[in-house]
């Protein structure tokens, strides 16, 4: 596979949110605006990019047997990096996304793209591999995050969009956790859609 899809293939086609449905707590939890949807979304690619280059430096000398601590060990390196970066340059986003930070060491997307991919390839490839599966998280994040965020709140990034009359009876539903599934729901039968269509 050349690097071009190995990088691209993460931001669609395998989208780890809208086509594999993985990783999908944070998802839900945190995309109620686009502020905490992209910021999630970053942090994530931050910890994926850099254990998948560590994994990958280190994949011939972690023993197999012990593979998986030591994986963790790692990823949560990153997590307690940006946990604490989030902590001192970003307070409020940090109150915002609250546990779900430091709850990316367990998300699956992230040991699944170590296991299935960085402990087996080049470190070039796994760098590229982490990038584009956490834009692609931060993509379906931010996108997510600006539907509910909008029909929400009326707002995007706070600022108004619609007038007084929509922000006096906003469709509160869709910053509740119902209104994440109804988006994700809609956003996976458009892109499905879409790949039906670029196959045919």
């Amino acid at each position: 596979m050349n690097r071009w899809k190995v990088f691209t293939r993460g931001l669609v086609k395998e989208n780890a949110v809208l086509i594999l449905m993985i990783g999908l707590c944070p998802a839900l939890a945190t995309s109620a605006t686009v502020r905490d949807g992209f910021g999630m979304g970053i942090a994530a690619t931050f910890v994926l990019l850099f254990s998948n280059l560590i994994i990958s430096i280190m994949r011939k000398t972690i023993p197999n047997e012990v593979r998986i601590p030591i994986f963790i060990l790692i990823i949560s390196t990153f997590v307690t990096i940006i946990d604490y970066f989030m902590q001192a340059f970003q307070p409020d986003l940090y109150r915002a996304l609250g546990v779900f930070v430091p709850l990316i060491v367990v998300n699956c997307m992230i040991l699944g793209r170590a296991e299935a991919f960085a402990s087996k390839s080049s470190v070039i490839d796994s760098v590229l591999d982490g990038l584009g599966v956490g834009l692609g998280f931060t993509l379906a994040l931010t996108v997510m995050g600006t539907i509910r965020e909008i029909l929400g709140n009326g707002t995007f990034l706070g600022m108004t969009v619609f007038g007084d009359g929509f922000r006096k009876s906003p469709v509160i539903f869709m910053i509740l956790s119902p209104g994440a599934f109804l988006v994700i729901g809609i956003l996976k039968a458009l892109i499905n859609k879409y790949i039906k269509k670029e196959n045919q």
